[in-house]
């Protein structure tokens, strides 16, 4: 059914679909122009319309395509749900597009009817598609992350405040910052499977809840201030510490603007308040006292913090951002993925050939890439780091077994932990260099080669020897590491 709507929105367009990517900047929205493209009828129409003496179900048909082209760019951007007033306007308009079709008059001609046909399997393909992304359990996922996270937030920043105890609401710990975070998380793990209104949807939820956490975390950083200041520091301090509080109270309006709990408050609105007090503070005086100075400026920093995600309303509508294959971010963390490939297969091929060194300045380069609190970005940068790793713990055991030279005294239990491990480099090596998934027969086969390691190593009796003991733990360690990175290598996770 996918490849059917993918070659139905192909005809529409007169191009491949491209699952939404567009050139874009990093952290930056980009205008697309969006182009009209002929529709499968254009062998009956020129650049100006249809051809002088057309058949007039030919004419009827062309227009129709036209109106269901134009509907076709609506439902490719919708990221909704069912429920939602313009999916109900896309559904009726396209039923509606799919009854003139079904009565156009096609005297009972073969090439009339097939283009009817053709006409008609279109708006069919997109009423599917329409239907298919509103109700994915991907979808459904996402929906189910942000009413928990507005259920976290009502009751620990909106309902208090509301309810006249805005001090209080503002006065958020790490736990409801943690909570949040873990919603975070679980929105980025979500599958998309590279649909476009499924990747804007999660963009959209994941990037309120992430500016919500970083609101929170702006709170909790303000309290750990020995602020505000007292009332005879300064004359301009009694302001200062009354725009406090009603930025205080403008967080807690973000926040129930961000997660959709705002009422009838409105973006615009709290951006005017928050550019009045900014006004306010600059004409204050206060370049005579250095820590009043710092106060005001401690302050205003905090309204501009807020002020930046207020433009998040129209957020993962307009903007091609969540398209994270075009991110900058992401790009340089696939360039060092590439070059680790290239690493990884000179150690499979050649054994230890020191590309240690390289490995870890490609570590250090991985800590200094942007995530912009991205979730996915950094989720994205955890697995680079771990295929590193992967690499790096593999050659460290291959120049360990390399300079083993046991003693005749060895203890048996010591030399059997070793045994072990020789086991796993050998299945560590398959395992850098599987690319299958978790259906494969090679994969179930590692795993259970792997697993029969594991329980080896259980049954070693250390007989009472610390260096066993701690050897053997170790190795079990190292075991596990090789199965999460096998089940990381084929999660089929996504950016």
């Amino acid at each position: 059914m996918c490849a059917n709507v993918f070659g139905v929105l192909k005809s529409l367009f007169g191009k491949p679909f491209d699952g939404g990517k567009r050139t874009m900047d990093h952290g930056s929205q980009q205008q697309q122009q969006t182009q009209q493209m002929p529709g499968p009828f254009q062998g009956f129409a020129g650049p100006q319309g249809p051809c002088p003496g057309q058949h007039p179900t030919l004419v009827r048909l062309d227009e129709l395509q036209r109106e269901v082209a134009m509907l076709g760019q609506q439902v490719c951007s919708f990221s909704g749900l069912q429920s939602d007033r313009e999916y109900k306007r896309l559904e009726r308009e396209l039923t509606q597009l799919l009854l003139e079709v079904d009565q156009v008059e096609t005297e009972g001609r073969m090439e009339l009817q097939q283009a009817r046909k053709r006409a008609a399997g279109e708006v069919e393909g997109l009423l599917r598609y329409l239907e298919g992304n509103a109700t994915h359990p991907s979808r459904l996922a996402i929906e189910e992350l942000s009413r928990e996270a507005q259920s976290l937030l009502l009751a620990g920043v909106v309902a208090p405040f509301r309810q006249g105890q805005a001090q209080n609401a503002s006065e958020t710990g790490e736990e409801l910052v943690e909570a949040v975070q873990d919603v975070a998380m679980r929105l980025a793990q979500v599958k998309t499977g590279g649909s476009v209104p499924l990747r804007k949807a999660r963009y959209r939820a994941l990037t309120r809840v992430c500016a919500v956490q970083e609101v929170l975390e702006g709170r909790v950083r303000m309290h750990t201030l020995a602020l505000p200041l007292s009332d005879e520091t300064h004359e301009a301090v009694q302001r200062i510490n009354q725009v406090m509080v009603q930025v205080s109270g403008a967080r807690c309006q973000l926040v129930a603007l961000l997660m959709g709990l705002s009422g009838r408050d409105s973006c615009a609105h709290l951006a005017r308040v928050l550019t009045e007090l900014l006004v306010e503070l600059d004409a204050l005086d206060v370049s005579s006292n250095t820590a009043v100075r710092n106060y005001r400026k401690q302050v205003v920093e905090e309204i501009n913090g807020l002020l930046k995600h207020i433009d998040l309303e129209g957020e993962g509508d307009d903007t091609f951002r969540y398209d994270l294959a075009q991110n900058d971010s992401i790009r340089e963390i696939e360039a060092i993925r590439g070059r680790v490939s290239v690493l990884r297969g000179e150690v499979l091929r050649q054994g230890v050939a020191g590309q240690g060194a390289e490995l870890q300045s490609l570590l250090t380069h991985l800590d200094e890439v942007d995530t912009g609190r991205n979730p996915c970005i950094r989720e994205a940068r955890r697995r680079a780091v771990l295929e590193i790793q992967a690499v790096i713990t593999y050659l460290d055991l291959r120049e360990a077994l390399g300079r083993r030279e046991p003693g005749p005294d060895e203890p048996p239990p010591h030399a059997a932990v070793w045994r072990v491990l020789a086991s796993l480099s050998d299945l560590q090596a398959q395992v850098l260099g599987f690319d299958g998934k978790r259906a494969d027969k090679s994969y179930m086969v590692l795993e259970e080669l792997l697993t029969k390691q594991l329980l080896a190593l259980d049954a070693v009796d250390p007989q009472g020897d610390q260096g066993t003991k701690t050897a053997r733990k170790q190795a079990v360690k190292y075991a596990q590491n090789i199965l999460s990175y096998l089940d990381m290598k084929t999660d089929e996770w996504e950016y």
